[in-house]
């Protein structure tokens, strides 16, 4: 790794691949969840509002084409040589009848300037039909399959209702990768029970896999969640960082990350009206910023720490 670079981002990777700038915009394609409707269980996980997800002009009465269309619009006016990468974000977006899928990832396609696909799923929701039908598609174009991670502690995977262990995800993980297929990874910082030493372990753990890319992101406690409750009745199990001690968590993390992952993202950032806790008043740019002054500041970078 260059250390002037200090960590693989998001817009470097995507260099690497378009001659030209590139946006990912959401799309909610009106896929449901198996955590919800009892296949997996029921409830979703227990901090999940799906509803922080979704920008102004993801609503499932529009169609996939529509959605994209109007994201475009949003972009267009700054940026009139942009090209797209249509994201699958809300819920589950591998749960479905294959036909189905295979219908809607292929009209996001068709949309003018649309030059890939970001999947996002569960570890626990990829068939092999479905694997088979991706690996073919990702010859042609540029494809994304990001899994759910969160955590790779089975007892905080089910203490959040996630549904499956670590297990499962190492396991999609590495099957997509084996057919060539580009994997993301997602995780959590601060879920209950995961103290800082559990964390610095986790990414040697996660660095093991053959991510290509990660996200990461702050516990957040959101209105209408089983988790917001919990912490109602029991504050004390939970540790929300603040904005400084989580720069320096992130910073940590990263020195002991595999090199060449590439890093989308530090933080999330939920609707005002829905957050509970923590409300940094930070924008994720600025959050980027103190990490990159503090890294300089370190002499830190991506893989400090690495045991290869």
């Amino acid at each position: 790794m260059n250390r002037e670079k200090l960590y693989n981002d998001l817009s470097g990777f995507l260099a690497m691949h378009f001659p030209c700038k590139v946006q990912k915009i959401s799309i909610n394609a009106g896929f449901t969840c198996p955590n919800r409707d009892g296949s997996v269980g029921y409830g979703g996980c227990t901090y999940c509002n799906n509803q922080t997800f979704n920008p102004a002009y993801c609503h499932t009465e529009k169609s996939v084409t529509q959605q994209l269309e109007e994201g475009k619009r949003f972009f267009v006016r700054k940026y009139p040589e942009m090209k797209y990468l249509a994201y699958f974000q809300a819920y589950t977006n591998t749960y479905g009848e294959l036909e189905e899928l295979k219908r809607k990832y292929e009209e996001a396609l068709m949309v003018e300037d649309v030059v890939g696909l970001v999947i996002g799923t569960r570890p626990d929701c990829m068939p092999l039909s479905l694997l088979d039908y991706l690996e073919e598609l990702g010859k042609h174009t540029f494809l994304l399959v990001e899994y759910g991670i969160e955590s790779t502690d089975d007892e905080t995977l089910r203490r959040i209702n996630r549904g499956h262990t670590f297990a499962v995800s190492a396991e999609a993980v590495r099957k997509t990768a084996e057919r060539g297929i580009l994997v993301g990874g997602h995780i959590i910082l601060g879920l209950p029970g995961e103290e800082r030493e559990m964390l610095i372990e986790q990414a040697g753990i996660l660095s093991q896999l053959p991510l290509t890319t990660l996200k990461l992101h702050q516990l957040q406690l959101i209105k209408g969640t089983r988790m917001a409750g919990e912490y109602v009745k029991d504050p004390e199990a939970f540790h929300l960082y603040t904005a400084d001690e989580y720069v320096d968590l992130v910073i940590d993390y990263i020195e002991h990350l595999r090199p060449d992952i590439v890093l989308e993202r530090f933080v999330s950032q939920s609707p005002k009206e829905l957050l509970i806790a923590p409300d940094w008043g930070l924008k994720n740019y600025e959050f980027t910023d103190k990490v990159k002054k503090r890294m300089r500041e370190k002499d830190a970078w991506q893989g400090k720490y690495y045991k290869y």
